[in-house]
């Protein structure tokens, strides 16, 4: 339980003592006549019940002072009309174990319990400074304190000061101080929406400022300049909450968690890679120059053999360059995905690109290489790549040759080569087509010469076709559980209706008629119309005006259903073994309550796992509500802790009208607990697919330097993606910007 309400009384003579350990200048008293109430955020009415804190500033008699009390919400008007403990001439009589620690049966809930108070600023008399709603503000934060000593205790000692600093960002958020704002905004003095990391020194500074000839005026403790000396809790661990101690603490967590900072950045750079990684040998190399600092893996994508040839290529590539690079692997969770459709044809379409009236604007351009070179050099951009089996072919191929072949549909199609670069194992070329044409593996080449044979080259290793289904409004789709399931019988799917799988049994045992579903980000939206063992059955509310692909392994969402998922899954213990020999970090996915973090905690004890870094990933609606609980949860153990904001599914769970609102407050909880935040998905992304960025998502990037790490997905483009992000968030490149910007904005004139 936490504290709620803010009250300055009038007070009388003491009738015992508060823990003189924690509270040396504190004295529970008897209070009466009329309190005054700063307002809290959850409600308009004061409840209450036989378990009170308060607090009592100052050692003399009959003067005029300030108190906090708190009150469970449990209790109704009923109770308090007979509670000896709470009257309606605002009587109150405290028990010295009532300060101390909970009673039995209470509930632990944190801030957003729901606590009423009465929400009518205006009760402030003319006679209250703003000076004292300043000390009760504080002592506001303190019963906050004391009332959740026992969850305190439980916290390791790296985490201490942190996790209190953290209880006092809460007590402060619950409070509704806007008029206050107003009135320090008006004398020139703190910012309340910029004390997160360090709220008690911030208050007390403020109060110091306001009040000089008291420095000791507040629980004793001397506030010189910006700095706190010795705080004990009352759990008698001495810790430092000035300024400057908890900075360094923030600044230290983040380096044990993602590494130290090279050349005056602002930031980390997270780039995701896979199987992309282990076909090109200069991909890693590119990212790591391009700024990368830690590179992702995804377990939910590929085996233990990709993942160490992955991670023995970032390593080696790190050694190499002399750049430092860190390792986060992300458990796969129990993410709900579809299933994966059966491959197309491996064949590619060759198409020029076409205007309305069918005239050709421009040829498809061809990127032709030797078998296991991997992709054409970066600068270029081909619409097709072909690998090709024949050395001599290649080699005896120039610029300005004609290349012919017969297509899939047995039409003779040609090659024009245009140029010639040097590649991992020979040489590639560049080539356009003015005609459209479909290449299968195995399909022959040869160089139009006049007078004799050339050489012949095959094309090889052509992709299968990715599978889809086109979803528009209002079509059917039906949610089968995994094929393979041999003891399954699917009924036959309703007429003009699309199918696809789902191998995870939880949607089918949790979902209803009536829930809201999204597919692949939020792309495309329905309603589920009808369930069954075996099958689900949604109407598709929202699509593209063409209709929206819905492909292999695309996330899916049941915003409002109550789906119960194991912490980890079997999958998960399996790979964790992995992670925890070969990575530097663990991400958790789809973090919902405590049980998670306890599960995960028993899992790395049993390994003796004590360094590994833990990133709470928070992608659900419930993971959000509970982050002050888990990070507390978290820091039970020494591991180097941190937060993952998962934009893509969080928004689609939560909404997105309110997505920019929540990261906003998931990063300013995290700055209270001094965690290191990593702001994940869909940042830079059209840049990462297209090479090209919006103007929203440069904005978003800028604002990527609240959190100590930016992470990016995977995209032909990554590599100009970690570029152009480096650059934003490079401190040097940005007091550059801002220099060139500043004679621009002092030759400006308003007329």
């Amino acid at each position: 339980m936490l504290t709620g309400a803010v009250s300055v009384c009038s007070l009388t003579e003491p009738i015992s003592r508060l823990d003189h350990a924690r509270f040396p200048d504190f004295t529970p008293l008897i209070l009466y006549g009329n309190s005054v109430i700063l307002p809290s955020k959850y409600g308009t009415e004061v409840t209450s019940s036989r378990s009170h804190i308060l607090l009592c500033q100052g050692r003399g008699k009959l003067a005029s002072r300030t108190a906090a009390y708190s009150m469970p919400p449990e209790q109704n008007d009923a109770h308090r009309q007979g509670s000896p403990h709470f009257t309606d001439d605002q009587v109150f009589l405290f028990s010295e174990d009532d300060l101390k620690e909970p009673r039995k049966g209470t509930s632990p809930s944190l801030v957003q319990s729901g606590v009423d108070f009465q929400t009518n600023i205006s009760k402030l008399g003319d006679e209250e400074t703003l000076h004292d709603k300043l000390k009760a503000v504080q002592l506001h934060i303190l019963a906050m304190e004391q009332w959740n000593a026992s969850r305190l205790k439980m916290c390791h000692r790296n985490y201490a000061a942190s996790a209190t600093n953290l209880l006092h960002y809460l007590a402060l958020k619950s409070l509704d101080i806007e008029e206050m704002k107003e009135e320090l905004s008006s004398v020139g003095l703190l910012n309340l929406e910029t004390v997160n990391a360090h709220v008690l020194s911030s208050l007390a500074a403020c109060i110091q400022m306001l009040n000089a000839s008291r420095l000791d005026s507040l629980v004793g403790l001397s506030v010189p300049n910006k700095e706190l000396p010795v705080h004990k809790n009352s759990g008698n661990k001495k810790m430092e909450l000035g300024m400057t101690a908890l900075m360094k603490r923030a600044s230290s967590n983040r380096e044990l968690l993602l590494g130290a900072l090279q050349a005056q950045k602002m930031g980390h750079i997270m780039a995701t890679v896979g199987e992309e990684a282990v076909e090109n040998d200069t991909h890693i190399p590119d990212l790591i120059n391009s700024g990368t600092t830690i590179f992702r893996i995804n377990c939910a994508h590929g085996d233990p053999e990709l993942w160490s040839e992955i991670i023995r290529m970032v390593k080696q590539s790190s050694q190499h360059l002399e750049k430092p690079c860190r390792i986060l692997m992300d458990l796969a969770g129990p993410k709900l995905r579809t299933g994966t459709l059966k491959d197309g044809p491996c064949v590619v379409k060759i198409s020029p690109r076409k205007n309305a009236f069918g005239s050709m604007i421009r040829p498809a351009q061809v990127w032709i290489g030797p078998r296991g070179a991997g992709p054409p050099p970066s600068h270029l951009s081909p619409d097709v790549i072909l690998q090709v089996d024949g050395q001599e072919f290649l080699n005896n191929m120039e610029v300005d040759d004609s290349v012919i072949f017969s297509d899939a549909r047995r039409k003779r199609r040609t090659l024009k080569i245009l140029s010639k670069y040097p590649v991992f194992s020979g040489v590639g070329f560049m080539a356009e087509c003015n005609n459209t044409a479909y290449v299968e593996s195995g399909t022959t080449l040869h160089v139009k010469q006049k007078g004799r044979k050339s050489p012949v080259g095959f094309v090889v290793d052509v992709p299968p076709v990715e599978q889809f289904v086109r979803l528009r409004v209002g079509d059917l789709l039906v949610i089968s559980r995994d094929s393979s399931d041999e003891n399954v019988t699917l009924p036959r799917s309703p007429i003009g209706s699309h199918k696809i799988t789902c191998p995870s049994g939880y949607l089918f045992d949790s979902v209803k008629p009536g829930d809201p579903i999204a597919f692949d980000d939020g792309k495309i939206w329905g309603v589920i119309k009808g369930t069954s063992i075996s099958e689900v059955v949604v109407k598709v509310t929202h699509a593209g005006l063409k209709g929206t692909k819905l492909g292999s392994e695309k996330s899916i969402n049941i915003p409002e259903s109550d789906i119960r998922y194991e912490g980890l899954t079997s999958k998960d213990l399996m790979d964790l073994d992995f992670v925890a020999a070969h990575a530097d970090m663990v991400g958790i996915s789809f973090v919902r309550d405590v049980h998670d973090i306890v599960a995960l905690h028993q899992e790395l004890a049993k390994r003796r796992i004590s360094e590994l870094g833990i990133v709470l990933k928070i992608e659900t609606k419930g993971g959000f509500e509970k982050l002050p609980l888990l990070i507390l949860e978290a820091m039970k153990s020494s591991n180097p802790l941190g937060v993952m904001i998962a934009r893509g599914d969080l928004a689609v769970e939560c909404g997105w009208e309110k997505l920019a609102d929540i990261q906003d407050e998931i990063i300013s909880i995290c700055s209270a607990a001094h965690v290191p935040v990593i702001l994940a998905t869909q940042v830079l992304e059209t840049l990462v697919k297209t090479g090209v960025p919006t103007r929203a998502e440069i904005t978003d990037a800028a604002n990527g330097r609240r959190a100590s790490c930016v992470m990016l997905n995977k995209g032909k483009h990554v590599a100009k993606a970690v570029s152009m992000l480096d650059t934003i968030l490079n401190s040097q490149q940005y007091a550059k910007v801002k220099a060139e910007l500043k004679p621009l904005m002092l030759s400006s004139h308003v007329n």
